[in-house]
C-alpha cells in the first residue's frame, strides 16, 4: 500500500502544532483531516472512518481520553497520543484506555512517522489475521509457534515456563504497541495483586537472561520504566 491511501485525523487544538503536523504528514504522503475540539473530533471521525487518530489529551471542550474511549467502544483504529502530558501516570491511564502509543512533545518528525508506519503495519496485520493467536509469528530471527508454544532464536528452541512464554506471546501479539504493566498483568494472569508488578519484572528478567541478552544491549523488547513494555520491530507477512 502506498501511504496517500492513508487518511489521519489530527485532534489538536494547538494551531501551531496543527500547521506543523499538517505540512509533515501531507509531505509524507497521507491525507490529513483536522479537528481542534474533541466534539469536532467526534463528528470527523464519524464521517471520514480515518485508518490512524493523532490526539491531544488537552483539549477546549473536553479531555481527550473522552474520544479515545469514545472510539474504542466499538473500533480498533489505531489511536496515537500526541501530549505535553509526560508524566507515567498520564501514559498508563490513556495505554490503559486503549492508546497505541503515547508521543510526548516535542517530538522528533521522523520517529513520529516512524510510529505512524508501525501503527498501521500492525493493524492492518491484525485485521487480516484476527485478534487471536494462530500459526507463527516472526520478526528478524525470532519465531514464534502460537499452536505449539515454542519460541526460537534462529534455529534454536528458547525453553521458557509457562508464564514467560505468555508473557512473550502477549507481547508478540501487540508487536509495536506500548503495553502497561497493568494490561499484561491482566493479560497473564488475569488479576492484579499486591506483587504483580515485581513478579512481572522477575519474569522479564528471567526472559532476558534466556534469550542470552545482557545487560544493556538492546533486544525484541523495550521497557519503559513505569509504564509498561514494547515488543519492537513489525511483524512479517
Amino acid at each position: 500500500m502506498t501511504n496517500n491511501k492513508y487518511k489521519i485525523l489530527l485532534i489538536e487544538d494547538d494551531a501551531n502544532i496543527r500547521s506543523v503536523m499538517t505540512a509533515m504528514l501531507e509531505t509524507a504522503g497521507y491525507q490529513v483531516h483536522l479537528a481542534d475540539s474533541c466534539g469536532f473530533g467526534k463528528i470527523l471521525y464519524t464521517s471520514h472512518q480515518p485508518d490512524v487518530v493523532i490526539l491531544d489529551l488537552g483539549l477546549p471542550d473536553m479531555d481527550g481520553m473522552h474520544f479515545l474511549s469514545f472510539v474504542r467502544q466499538d473500533s480498533l483504529t489505531p489511536i496515537i497520543v500526541l501530549s505535553a502530558r509526560s508524566d507515567d501516570r498520564d501514559k498508563v491511564l490513556a495505554l490503559d484506555a486503549g492508546a497505541n502509543d503515547y508521543v510526548t512533545k516535542p517530538f522528533s518528525s521522523a520517529e513520529f512517522l516512524a510510529r505512524i508506519r508501525m501503527v498501521l503495519r500492525n493493524y492492518q496485520h491484525r485485521s487480516d489475521s484476527g485478534k487471536l493467536p494462530g500459526g507463527k509469528f516472526r520478526m528478524r530471527d525470532l519465531t514464534i509457534d502460537y499452536d505449539a508454544r515454542q519460541i526460537f532464536i534462529g534455529e534454536q528452541e528458547i525453553r521458557l515456563s509457562q508464564t514467560e512464554y505468555n508473557i512473550v506471546a502477549l507481547l508478540s501479539e501487540h508487536c509495536g504497541k506500548m503495553m502497561t504493566y497493568s494490561a499484561i498483568i491482566k493479560g497473564v494472569w488475569g488479576y492484579p495483586d499486591e506483587g504483580s508488578t515485581k513478579k512481572l519484572q522477575v519474569n522479564m528478567a528471567n526472559i532476558r537472561k534466556k534469550f542470552g541478552v545482557k545487560p544493556g544491549d538492546s533486544w525484541y523488547i523495550s521497557n519503559e520504566l513505569g509504564v509498561g513494555y514494547r515488543m519492537n520491530g513489525e511483524k512479517e507477512e
